[in-house]
């Protein structure tokens, strides 16, 4: 009699390995980043899908959507501005912060719900992006409170994955769900059962972690402390550079690889499908550097760690120029392009949030996190109108627009060394 040999795997030993892998850190964090990565589902449900709803279900115009999205845009720069303080507010602090967010982005989705004219439109944009606002500072500043100064790159790492985890998930399970039904409303509705949720996880499992206040301060005194830091100065001027280039890579390069990349014989761009492909390939190239990045570049300097992204962005920038003057392996330049911005990605995100820690007194993290939030405002605000504008003009401007993005970042890197510089001394 033969026995059979078991070939099972060791879930033990594998999960045991995972653990190890991870890094230690306070289960606040952990906490926090399944509650963040449940919100982010739900952004990823309503994200590509509810401008498609709204113009061709509700009836309204493509301008009108856009104009939507551009006041609501204005409310979260209020809602970053006015969040920042509510974050070192006493009154408030971290965890009330997060709670109103919650609760207003909540109420946002029951308004887009509801939306059958364009009125109500705006105003569901409005509410949203104020919620949205407040959220920013208030959660990573939470982060840094709970966390060791040589812990905060994987930290903030973990949460950025949580992030990107929850809102591919989103987009996925959204697109499948609007295939089989076809039912754009509910997406609002889970939308806002995740933000219940995450109240719900923010409610009962995250304690507040605002540090001891200095003395009494007015609400909004800790603008003008950060307005007159001029090592925060330096890092907004830098860092609106990096935002704009992610603007670039979602906005611009999509259309620029649809229309001005020629693939094979028939000389056409890449299709809606190969897009796809190949910007969930950057997504999960994104996510899986994220954490042994942040390890790594935890050795270096702040703003060295920056120089490796800025200098992976203009890299990039060069291998999707080639993509479009070659006519040779085209799609090879491409996915090299898209490689190497999923490395300049996972390199700033941690970093970019773990600098402003360094530079601000614990009593002010909200404001000067607030600050940071306000550059991916800016650089949305500034590179696609740019890229748009480049991609209207001739092939030449067109194919030319990547280069000067390229030189840029020599501009990124001169501002990153006076800021090493000012941050040694």
């Amino acid at each position: 009699m033969t026995s059979k040999r078991h070939t099972t795997p060791d879930v033990g030993g594998v999960l045991q390995k995972v653990k190890r892998w991870l890094p230690t850190l306070d289960t606040s964090v952990w906490i926090l980043a399944a509650g963040r990565l449940l919100s982010q589902i739900g952004i990823g449900f309503t994200l590509f899908y509810a401008p498609i709803f709204f113009v061709e279900q509700v009836g309204i115009s493509t301008t009108q959507v856009g104009l939507g999205i551009g006041i609501g845009a204005l409310a979260g720069l209020f809602g970053r501005f006015l969040g920042g303080s509510m974050a070192d507010s006493p009154g408030w602090g971290r965890r009330k912060t997060l709670l109103l967010s919650a609760a207003i982005s909540a109420i946002a989705d029951a308004i887009l719900f509801s939306t059958y004219n364009f009125p109500l439109f705006v105003l569901g944009n409005i509410v949203m992006d104020f919620g949205v606002g407040l959220y920013w500072p208030a959660t990573e500043a939470v982060v840094a409170d709970i966390t060791a100064a040589e812990q905060r790159n994987e930290a903030f790492a973990i949460v950025r994955l949580a992030d990107s985890i929850g809102l591919g998930a989103g987009v996925v399970m959204g697109g499948a769900l609007i295939s089989l039904t076809g039912a754009y409303r509910a997406l609002f509705a889970i939308d806002g059962v995740t933000f219940l949720l995450f109240f719900g996880v923010i409610y009962w499992a995250i304690a507040e972690t605002l540090p001891e206040q200095p003395g009494e301060s007015n609400f909004f005194e800790g603008w003008g402390v950060a307005l007159r830091d001029l090592n925060l100065l330096t890092y907004v001027a830098v860092n609106i550079f990096f935002t704009s280039y992610l603007a670039q890579m979602q906005s611009t390069l999509p259309v620029y690889f649809n229309q001005f990349v020629s693939v094979g014989a028939s000389g056409a761009g890449f299709s809606e499908a190969a897009l796809s492909i190949l910007f969930t390939g950057y997504v999960a190239l994104t996510a899986l550097c994220q954490l042994p990045l942040a390890r790594r570049l935890k050795r270096w300097r702040l703003p060295r760690a920056l120089m490796l992204s800025a200098c992976a962005w203009g890299i990039s920038f060069v291998f999707i120029w080639l993509s479009g003057t070659l006519t040779v392996a085209t799609p090879l330049w491409a996915v090299l392009g898209l490689s190497t911005m999923a490395i300049a990605t996972a390199a700033y995100t941690p970093i970019s949030s773990a600098i402003i820690i360094y530079m601000a007194r614990k009593d002010l993290r909200g404001v000067y996190l607030s600050v940071n939030s306000m550059c991916w405002a800016m650089g949305y605000l500034i590179g696609p109108p740019v890229g748009g504008w480049a991609l209207d003009q001739s092939r030449a401007v067109a194919d030319s627009f990547w280069v000067a993005a390229a030189l840029s970042v020599g501009v990124a890197l001169i501002i990153l060394q006076v800021l090493d510089r000012r941050l040694a001394h």
